[in-house]
């Protein structure tokens, strides 16, 4: 959470989230966005953070049958914000997440649940996690991206789709990047201002 705090913009007020219901994301958000309400002389002064106004924060608890095999219920708990307000905004599910999980999961050994190839080394987790980020963002052209195109051959009109990857969507580059390309790229180290 200090990390989205300090990289995404979003030094007051945290980002509207959803979760599941494992997980200190309550916690977490009261130890970097929380503040400690103002002493008004009466009694002790106040020593605990409490949530602010404009949070909005939702979780997903999903139960399952007592083999685990099956949902067997879906319930929503607003912890933070008013509940219609939050649901309209974050939406009662958890499927962005779970589908970026999914998609590291797949791309990258080393997230896979109940496996040997677990990272033993946090520098090695980082750099694979480092790796799958490149891969997916530079040279996998998704299906949701593509751009149509319309060709037209001897009087008939075909639709084909240029291939978009998520860099080439933002505006980083014009094209789907090779692995090879990925490899033989130098970046140069940015330069730290220490100032």
């Amino acid at each position: 959470m200090s990390q989205l705090k300090d990289r995404r913009g979003h030094p007051d007020v945290p980002p509207a989230m959803a979760s599941d219901g494992k997980g200190g994301y309550r916690e977490a958000l009261l130890q970097t966005w929380g503040e400690v309400p103002e002493y008004r002389g009466r009694g002790r002064p106040p020593t605990v953070k409490r949530p602010q106004p404009g949070w909005q924060y939702l979780q997903v608890i999903k139960k399952k049958s007592r083999a685990g095999r099956r949902l067997r219920e879906v319930s929503i708990k607003v912890v933070y914000g008013q509940p219609q307000e939050v649901i309209d905004n974050v939406g009662a599910h958890t499927a962005y997440v779970e589908r970026t999980n999914l998609s590291s999961r797949q791309m990258n050994g080393r997230l896979v649940r109940k496996t040997l190839s677990y990272s033993k080394q946090l520098e090695a987790l980082e750099a694979s996690c480092a790796w799958e980020d490149w891969v997916y963002n530079l040279s996998r052209p998704l299906k949701t991206l593509a751009v149509e195109l319309e060709m037209r051959t001897e009087g008939q009109q075909r639709r084909r789709w240029k291939p978009v990857s998520p860099a080439m969507a933002a505006g980083l580059t014009d094209h789907v990047w090779t692995v090879t390309e990925l490899l033989s790229t130098v970046i140069p180290p940015q330069l730290i201002n220490t100032k």
